[in-house]
C-alpha cells in the first residue's frame, strides 16, 4: 500500500538538493510557507478576471513529466504517485491494476482510465487570474506542476467535469469531508503561483476560512 509515497519522496529529494549544493543555491531556494487558512486567504490579491484570448493550448500538457527518462508523461506520473495500491507500469508507461481514491467524492477507482488529472486551479481560471501575462514556458510549468502535491490531483472524471473551470464560489467537492482540504489546496495553489482572485471567489473563500474550515492549515512554496 502506498499513498502519495512516490510524489512525497520526490518532493523530499528535491528539498534535499539545495542542502547538497552551494551556499548560494541554498540561499536562492524558496522556503515553504505555512499559515492558517484565514491568513492565507488574506494574502491573495483581488482583481477582476479577464478571459480574453484564452485557449487551452496556451498551456502545454501533458509533457514528459518530472523524469523524462521513465517514458511516462505528467498524467501517468501523477497516477503512479497518487495510487493507494501501485499499478503495474508496462511498456509505453501503460498502467494496469492499481487503486486510487478520488478525494472529491470519496470514490475508490481501480482503472486509471476512469480518472482525470485535475488542475486544482483550472487552466482557464489561472488564465483569468494572471497566467495570461506569463511566458509559454511558465504556463507549461504550471500545467505540469508536480513540485507541489496539491497542484494536480487524480479524481473521477465525473467530478472533474462537473467542476470544469469553476472556482469555489460556484463549485465545491460533493463530499463534505473534502471541502476544507479543497479550499486549503485551492488557496495554496493561488499563492504558490501568484494568482489573483475576483470578489465573488474571495468572499466564498472567506466564508469557509472564517467558518467550518477555520482550523485548516495552508502550506505552499512560491514559484519564483
Amino acid at each position: 500500500m502506498i499513498k502519495n509515497f512516490a510524489r512525497g519522496f520526490g518532493a523530499l529529494s528535491l528539498a534535499l538538493v539545495p542542502l547538497l549544493s552551494s551556499p548560494a543555491a541554498q540561499a536562492a531556494a524558496p522556503m515553504p510557507e505555512v499559515t492558517m487558512l484565514a491568513d492565507a486567504v488574506g494574502l491573495v490579491q483581488v482583481t477582476e478576471e479577464d478571459r480574453t484570448g484564452y485557449t487551452r493550448s496556451s498551456f502545454k500538457h501533458w509533457n514528459s513529466g518530472d523524469d523524462a527518462s521513465d517514458g511516462c508523461n505528467t498524467r501517468a506520473e501523477v497516477l503512479i504517485a497518487e495510487a493507494v495500491v501501485a499499478p503495474t507500469v508496462g511498456a509505453g508507461c501503460k498502467l494496469t491494476g492499481g487503486t486510487w481514491v478520488s478525494y472529491y467524492d470519496g470514490q475508490e477507482v481501480t482503472s486509471a482510465g476512469s480518472l482525470d488529472i485535475d488542475h486544482m486551479v483550472a487552466l482557464a481560471e489561472a488564465w483569468d487570474s494572471g497566467a495570461s501575462a506569463w511566458s509559454a514556458a511558465r504556463r507549461e510549468a504550471y500545467a505540469n506542476d508536480q513540485g507541489s502535491t496539491v497542484s494536480l490531483v487524480a479524481v473521477t472524471a465525473r467530478t472533474n467535469r462537473q467542476k470544469s473551470d469553476q472556482d469555489p464560489a460556484d463549485w465545491m467537492p460533493p463530499s463534505p469531508e473534502a471541502q476544507c482540504r479543497y479550499v486549503g489546496e485551492w488557496v495554496a495553489t493561488k499563492l504558490r503561483w501568484g494568482l489573483t482572485a475576483d470578489d465573488r471567489e474571495l468572499e466564498a473563500l472567506k466564508v469557509y476560512a472564517e467558518g467550518p474550515c477555520e482550523d485548516t492549515i495552508v502550506r505552499y512554496t512560491p514559484v519564483v
